[in-house]
């Protein structure tokens, strides 16, 4: 297989998570199989990511909300760069949702719906792998040896969405957010065990709904991913998250929506032409405390080159 071939097959492996919306459980909901597996540098991927969701809201139990459910459509252009940094593999992407959101419930026992569409806030990576995936070219790429790699990534959430402080419901947060994270992943035969681990880290958004400031405390979030590669290009994972933490403080009160949740996925990569992936993608809450117990369809296509 030419080297040019096998790497636009793995071209989706730069692409990184894609946030659906910019809230703290949304964020921490990433399912990303092999963000950290290697590939050769001066690639470059340019892809469309779209995802369906629909499912229940768990809110904070003492807001007079019931029955919360929702409909999210996603549609996110992505570009992602492979480099040489200081002998190592390394990546930068962005991602730039624009959503569909579509909820309703009762408040106080009275029917209620919203309604959102426009920009979400967009989501940057940077990537560097620090064990077993050294800066190669495609052709040195072709013949390197499968081994254990480990790599850190640090994703920046920018408040550049539509956000306005009269509503309660936004596509942005007015905040910034960000995710340094260690990934570690083991080759076993046709095999690779992954297992990522990181934080959230929210500043204030300092004009909430009514104004007043809200504060989210950090969320720790750690990913494992079960990967069976069939031949370059065409592997299947099975994928679980689970996140605790990121209680909020509005207008100086402490609310009751600690996450302490978990989520569990299939995703499937898939060649399709010279230059061409395609990546379908199916998760589901198994456990959730606060936030979006969503089922999530996803597919995604990029082009690759040099």
């Amino acid at each position: 297989m030419k080297p040019f071939r096998m790497s636009v097959l793995l071209a989706l492996r730069l692409a990184g998570a894609m946030t659906l919306v910019a809230g703290g459980s949304a964020c921490a909901q990433q399912l990303e199989p092999r963000a950290y597996a290697p590939l050769p540098v001066d690639l470059n991927v340019l892809g469309l990511a779209a995802a369906y969701s629909r499912g229940d809201v768990a809110v904070d139990p003492s807001v007079p909300i019931s029955n919360a459910q929702a409909r999210l459509v996603v549609v996110a252009p992505f570009y992602a760069h492979s480099f040489d940094l200081l002998g190592r593999q390394a990546g930068v992407s962005l991602v730039m949702p624009i959503a569909d959101i579509n909820g309703h419930g009762e408040l106080q026992g009275q029917a209620r719906e919203v309604k959102r569409t426009g920009l979400g806030d967009p989501v940057m990576r940077f990537s560097i792998n620090l064990l077993g995936s050294p800066a190669l070219t495609a052709q040195q790429f072709a013949t390197r040896k499968r081994e254990t790699i480990l790599g850190a990534s640090l994703s920046v959430v920018a408040p550049l969405g539509d956000y306005d402080s009269t509503k309660l419901v936004n596509l942005g947060s007015n905040r910034w957010a960000f995710k340094p994270e260690l990934g570690l992943s083991q080759p076993v035969g046709d095999w690779d065990l992954e297992l990522y681990a990181g934080v959230w880290l929210f500043t204030d958004n300092d004009n909430f709904y009514g104004g007043l400031v809200r504060k989210q405390e950090p969320m720790m979030s750690t990913q494992s991913h079960v990967v069976y590669t069939f031949q370059p290009g065409l592997w299947a994972s099975f994928d679980f998250t689970y996140y605790v933490g990121g209680a909020t403080t509005v207008g100086g009160k402490p609310k009751d929506d600690r996450n302490d949740n978990s989520r569990a996925g299939l995703t499937l990569a898939l060649p399709v032409a010279r230059q061409h992936a395609l990546k379908l993608s199916w998760s589901r809450g198994v456990t959730v405390r606060i936030g979006q117990n969503f089922t999530v369809l996803g597919a995604s296509w990029s082009y690759a080159w040099f």
